[in-house]
Parts: structure tokens; C-alpha cells; sequence
């Protein structure tokens, strides 16, 4: 059984080692001998923590021999993106200045997984404080597909979703500020899921009130997504957002094929004028046939006004430029052109620009909301082509559907920055290969607070399908 523990759900790893069928120390170090042996092809992790890992296996394997009742998520190991901290395991933003930087206390999101018995084996890679969506930094270098390693395996939380498809571990956390988790979920073939804003409570973000940022699950299967927000999830004081947000039980009902039937499916394949390749437009249209097949009734609606890049980064860059121009003020050196040429770029934006973008965000949000009249889901491709080239960057133009595309974030991803603006729970799932065999992605979104309805919903969409695919392992 060693030589398969990689391929475990975390459903049925935990399933395992409450029966004691499966031992927490025998499983975390079959993770971190699988994380050292991947790591010279994918290069995914930026710190690894086995001592640390294999002290607390053994601790969870003598609570289990004592009786002790287990967690949730008793004796399985996980990854967390180095954005998030963690007590005593270095977080470095991605950056070379903080190469040393240990947190003193753990993220609410990842002091509620250890509270449960997850076991943390490792920090995945970022980009320089998540500002792409590609994994690369001059602190680590390139982080590579599982897939083909002459792909991105997309970002920000590129490492996470790397991790995860190569069977590193069953469950990762990673964060999402316009689209991290689902990008590179997309690209990976795994499930990254954007909850809605509060249902994870995010104690990072240093403007809670305005916040649009997440810190998420990634996992193989909408099950084990379901798994870890049973455990991340629920109020907490240091985010307002998650204040009074309705209790949710995660695992009291498995998903059925009747889920969908009789569901209202609106759908959408780009914003007017945005391409989108064929190998996806394909993909798309069978996930739709595979919804209908479940039941669902499926009717377009039109893209335009949808066009939000332009908002997002007003908001965006501001809060950037606010956060991370003092620091690269006292070392430009230590960081990426490509980093200082965003928060540059933030410099044109005046206070009545960013109060204006705010406005636009909440209108944004109205007519999202308003598309819920009718629906009760919302569907669209998460990407609109498969993982851009290794080395790609932000600033370089893409080619979709046979056109040289300059803004990556407008073309190639136009439908994640809008559900972070409005906080709708938004997930991405597998839904094919390309003609290059890479994965494409479809985005489901619910309405707001419906979290697990949307997570039903996606396991459904799931279940009806081929099931998991392995990329090809990397030796």
C-alpha cells in the first residue's frame, strides 16, 4: 500500500487512519518522500518541514493508540502556499528579502486545519506576493507543470495546485485575490475553489473591510474540497465578512445525480470580443451537454459590461502599491522588474479613480446578483486557452485562438477577478484535455453564502464525468 499513498483522497486517507487501517507516520512520510523526489522536476515547494511533520505524525499516531477522538482531518498531511502563515515554519511572500521571515502564529485558516490534525509538510511556491498569475520568483525560480514541464502550472498558488496534481498531498491552502486558485487549478486539471467573501476567514488581509482577497482550498476532488471547508470555515473576529455568516455543515450531504435536475444553468463563454480557443470552446460545450444530461436546464446570457479587468486593477494595483512600495523603496534590487513594473503602473491611479472603481465594484456585484433572477448557477470556462508557455510573464501578450493577445489578465482570464470583486462562491473543474493534453477548466459560481449548494453542485458535474486523471508522473 505504500508505494500508492499519493493517490488517497483525503476522504479516504482519514477514513483509513480513524480505523487505524493506515498509520499517520506511515502516510506523512510517504508525502515528504514524494515532495523531496518531485521537487528537482516541479519545483513546487519553497521550504519543506519533515522533522517537524514526522514529530507531529507521531504524536497523532499515539493520540489514535491512546483513544484519543480524532479531528477532521486527523494525522493526513498538507501543503500550505508561502503567502499564508504558519507558526514556526518561514513564510517567505515569495520574495528574497523575507527568505528568513518566521511567522510567530498561524493564519486562522491554518491554525483550524492543525486543529483538526492535518499536518503541515511543506510551504508551495508564489510569485513575488502573488502579483501574477504565472509561479516564478527570483528567490526559487520556475515552478512547472505536471502536465508538460514547458507549462506554467499558472498562479499565483501555482506551487499548490502543482503539489496536489503530482500526489504530493490531497489537500493544499492557497489564496485567491483574482483568480490564484482557480488559474492555476485550471491549468494543474485539480479543483480550486473561491468561496464566498467570509466563509474562510482571512486574518492576512490588512483591509478587511474592502477586502477581495481568499485564502481557499485546493484538492483532486470536490469532496476533499468539501472536507477542508468543514474545517476552515466559520466566523472569526478579525474578518468582518465572515461576522455572522450562517452556519454550514459541509459533510452532512453527499451529492447526488439529482443535484442538478431542474437547476437553472446560465452560461457564457467570454465577455464580448474576448477569444477564446477552440480546443476550450469544445471542453466547454460537452460540460454543458454533461450538465444538461444531469438534469439541468441551460440557457446563455450575454457577456457584455462583464469587462472588469480594468476595474480590478485599479483596486488592486492601489492596495499593491500602498503595501509594497515602501518595501521595494528600501530594496529595488531584491525584487523583479516585473514586480516593480506593476506597482509602478498603480502610480496613475488618483484617490477619485480608486473611489470610482469602488462605485463600479458594487455595481459589478448588483449585476451578477441580478443574474441569479433567473439561475441558479452560472457557468463559463475558467481559462480561455490551456497553461501559457514556462517563463511567460504578465507583461508578455499570449496567443488565443490563433490572435496575439497583450493583456493576459483581460484575455486569458476574464471571468475569476469579476467573483472576487463580488464574493460569490466560484469553483473550477476539471472538464477535458486539449489538443495539447493539458486540462481545461469549467467555472461554476453560485450565489453568495450558497457555498455548499455550489460545492454539490460540482461534485455532481464531477461524478457524471471520467473521473480523476494523473497527469503524467515526472520521474
Amino acid at each position: 500500500m505504500s508505494d500508492s499513498l499519493w493517490q488517497l483522497s483525503a476522504v479516504e486517507a482519514a477514513r483509513l487512519v480513524r480505523g487505524k487501517a493506515l498509520s499517520p507516520v506511515e502516510l506523512v512520510r510517504a508525502a515528504i518522500e514524494r515532495a523531496e523526489r518531485l521537487q528537482p522536476a516541479l519545483n513546487c515547494f519553497i521550504t519543506l518541514c519533515p522533522e517537524q511533520a514526522l514529530e507531529a505524525a507521531r504524536a497523532a499516531e499515539q493520540a489514535l493508540m491512546r483513544g484519543q477522538a480524532p479531528g477532521l482531518l486527523h494525522g493526513l498531511p498538507f501543503t500550505v502556499k508561502d503567502l499564508v502563515n504558519t507558526a514556526g515554519v518561514r513564510t517567505t511572500f515569495g520574495a528574497v528579502p523575507f527568505r528568513d521571515n518566521v511567522p510567530a502564529e498561524d493564519a486562522v485558516a491554518v491554525a483550524r486545519l492543525r486543529g483538526q490534525g492535518a499536518i503541515l509538510i511543506g510551504k508551495t511556491t508564489t510569485p513575488e506576493f502573488g502579483t501574477k498569475s504565472m509561479t516564478d520568483s527570483p528567490l526559487f525560480g520556475h515552478t512547472r507543470n505536471p502536465w508538460s514541464p514547458d507549462r506554467t502550472c499558472g498562479g499565483s498558488s501555482g506551487g499548490a495546485a502543482a503539489a496536489t496534481a503530482a500526489g504530493v498531498t490531497a489537500l493544499a491552502v492557497a489564496t485567491d485575490g483574482g483568480g490564484s486558485t482557480r488559474i492555476p487549478a485550471a491549468c494543474c486539471g485539480v479543483v480550486g475553489f473561491k468561496q464566498s467573501i467570509g466563509a474562510i476567514p482571512h486574518s492576512q488581509a490588512p483591509d478587511a473591510i474592502g477586502n477581495q482577497t481568499y485564502v481557499t482550498p485546493t484538492t483532486r476532488t470536490v469532496a476533499d474540497t468539501r472536507l477542508m471547508m468543514a474545517a476552515m470555515s466559520g466566523p472569526h473576529p478579525c474578518d468582518p465578512w465572515s461576522m455572522g455568516a450562517p452556519k454550514t455543515d459541509y459533510l452532512g450531504q453527499a451529492e447526488s445525480p439529482d443535484t442538478l435536475r431542474g437547476k437553472r444553468v446560465r452560461y457564457c463563454v467570454a465577455p464580448p470580443g474576448r477569444p477564446v480557443d477552440a480546443d476550450v470552446r469544445r471542453a466547454f460545450a460537452l460540460a454543458l451537454e454533461r450538465l444538461a444530461g444531469l438534469g439541468a436546464r441551460i440557457e446563455p446570457f450575454d457577456g457584455a459590461g462583464f469587462d472588469v479587468e480594468p476595474v480590478w486593477r485599479v483596486i488592486n494595483h492601489t492596495v499593491w502599491r500602498a503595501r509594497y512600495l515602501p518595501l521595494i523603496a528600501q530594496a529595488p534590487d531584491a525584487y523583479s522588474a516585473s514586480l516593480r513594473r506593476q506597482i509602478e503602473s498603480a502610480m496613475q491611479f488618483s484617490a477619485v479613480q480608486y473611489q470610482e472603481a469602488m462605485f463600479a465594484r458594487t455595481a459589478l456585484y448588483r449585476k451578477v446578483q441580478a443574474l441569479f433572477d433567473e439561475a441558479d448557477l452560472l457557468a463559463m470556462p475558467t481559462l480561455s486557452r490551456t497553461a501559457v508557455p514556462l517563463g511567460t510573464d504578465i507583461f508578455d501578450s499570449i496567443v488565443i485562438d490563433g490572435r496575439q493577445c497583450a493583456d493576459i489578465r483581460g484575455h486569458w482570464y476574464p471571468w475569476t477577478m469579476l467573483f472576487n470583486m463580488t464574493g460569490n462562491p466560484a469553483i473550477s473543474v476539471p472538464c477535458g484535455l486539449g489538443r495539447d493534453g493539458m486540462p481545461v477548466g469549467l467555472q461554476l459560481v453560485g450565489r453568495c453564502r450558497a457555498d455548499r449548494e455550489l460545492l454539490l453542485a460540482a461534485e455532481a458535474f464531477e461524478g457524471a464525468g471520467p473521473g480523476w486523471s494523473w497527469p503524467p508522473q515526472p520521474e
